[in-house]
């Protein structure tokens, strides 16, 4: 592609320019990245109900650590 050729030509008909902002509009829309959304924040109350690990892991000194505060 060259920097003379266009990017979009009308082949057929006489759109507006109302229209033609409408089109190149909805191409900008469609060829933009999606955009991952931002996680909903988790509120104070709900994360408090959670516990903080899973729990023991099995393992050398599981039985040990299983006693100990967390």
């Amino acid at each position: 592609m060259s920097a003379e050729e266009p990017l979009l030509r009308i082949v057929r008909g006489v759109p507006t320019a109302e229209e033609l902002a409408a089109l190149v509009g909805a191409i900008v829309a469609r060829t933009r990245p999606a955009q991952a959304a931002a996680p909903a924040p988790v509120s104070q109350w709900a994360r408090s109900a959670r516990p903080a690990l899973a729990g023991p892991v099995a393992g050398p000194g599981a039985w040990r650590a299983s006693g100990l505060p967390r």
